[in-house]
């Protein structure tokens, strides 16, 4: 049976940039990600990296001046609409804020581009973990299995790794999404791209709405978000796109139809995403030989567009922490869950917040006062 040292379950931005400071720092590390190839699945839209959690962590990776070269110029503007498509709030980026965007999938081609050859193990799906002498056995789909002396579940929402150490599980936001995109908008769909702007989207109102961004390649990907049950999203048939926008423009009936012009006008395929979190706060006792980061261990609404820099941030910093603890990886895990919970836990909280300022039923006038505060 294979051996390795340090196995990283994931490779997603938190699981990377662990991998990555290990590396900067002399210590090897192997990621199992279940994907067949870098190329196998999408990678989701733009994302905005913070100065203090995600811009930190790439610096503690060396590459934050590569990841300069790559962010999406006047991508940090915002409009905020009401359902009526009437103008709120709008910022123009002046390339002064600290959140520059950049897509993910750029993003994670950076970081994997900065890895050794082989480092990430592709298609490997794991199914399960368990403890064992030494640390952890751990199974993949193929039906091999492997040990660990150091488990890291960076494996997301429904991490494999997490029910070493707690028994959560996410549960439903009361937020659902139906994606979309409108390609090359400029030309193609020019009312919805002087709609959406050249950054981030907010058009709200009774607990409904649409978030959008402006992509680098001129597209708009749009969410088309509802506050609702669970099984809102299992009662339409994705597979049957006029129908979907049916049903999406129902929901949104009496609203301006510059803004349900998104929907009818949407190319290809709507997807649907549910919107799911673990309890704020989620911890747990300390574990040997275990420890989870990103998602795995505080998943939330995206409401506080807090998700990639969080996993990034705790990927930097155990990295960190292993780095300074040769020989002492108990240590080393202590110290990064002490740092990791309370980050987490205020993070969850203003996410929640973000939700509830977003679909209010007086939406979007609580968002525009937190813009608008001194």
């Amino acid at each position: 049976m294979n051996h390795h040292p340090i196995a990283i379950i994931g490779g997603g931005l938190g699981g990377l940039t662990l991998a990555r400071v290990l590396h900067v720092h002399g210590i090897e590390a192997t990621v199992f990600e279940l994907s067949a190839s870098p190329s196998a699945r999408t990678q989701g839209g733009m994302l905005d990296i913070h100065e203090d959690t995600g811009q930190a962590a790439l610096r503690a990776a060396g590459l934050y001046d590569a990841f300069r070269t790559l962010v999406h110029e006047g991508g940090q503007a915002v409009r905020v609409l009401d359902k009526n498509g009437v103008l709120q709030h709008s910022e123009d980026d002046d390339g002064e804020g600290g959140r520059p965007e950049i897509e993910r999938g750029r993003l994670r081609d950076l970081l994997l581009g900065a890895l050794p050859d082989g480092t990430v193990r592709w298609g490997a799906k794991v199914t399960g973990a368990r403890p064992v002498a030494g640390g952890h056995e751990v199974t993949l789909a193929d039906g091999t299995s492997f040990t660990t002396g150091l488990l890291i579940g960076a494996d997301g929402a429904w991490s494999r790794i997490r029910p070493l150490v707690s028994t959560a599980v996410p549960a439903h936001a009361g937020v659902s999404f139906a994606e979309l995109d409108l390609l090359d908008a400029d030309t193609r769909h020019p009312s919805a791209a002087a709609i959406a702007g050249g950054g981030m989207l907010f058009a709200l109102g009774d607990g409904k709405g649409f978030l959008g961004h402006r992509r680098p390649d001129g597209s708009l990907h749009i969410a088309v978000a509802v506050r609702t049950g669970e099984d809102w999203l299992a009662g339409i048939d994705f597979t049957d796109t006029a129908a979907v926008k049916a049903a999406m423009l129902e929901e949104f009936e009496g609203w301006d139809g510059s803004l349900r012009a998104f929907i009818s006008e949407a190319d290809g395929p709507l997807t649907p995403r549910a919107i799911h979190l673990l309890p704020p706060g989620h911890r747990w006792a300390r574990v040997p030989g275990v420890t989870l980061v990103g998602d795995a261990a505080h998943l939330m609404s995206p409401f506080a567009g807090e998700g990639a820099n969080l996993a990034m941030t705790d990927g930097a910093e155990l990295g960190l922490a292993l780095a300074k603890n040769p020989g002492d990886t108990e240590a080393a895990l202590a110290v990064h869950e002490a740092a990791m919970f309370p980050r987490a836990e205020e993070s969850a909280r203003d996410s929640a917040q973000g939700l509830e300022l977003c679909f209010a039923p007086d939406a979007p006038r609580g968002l525009v006062e937190m813009f608008t505060a001194v």
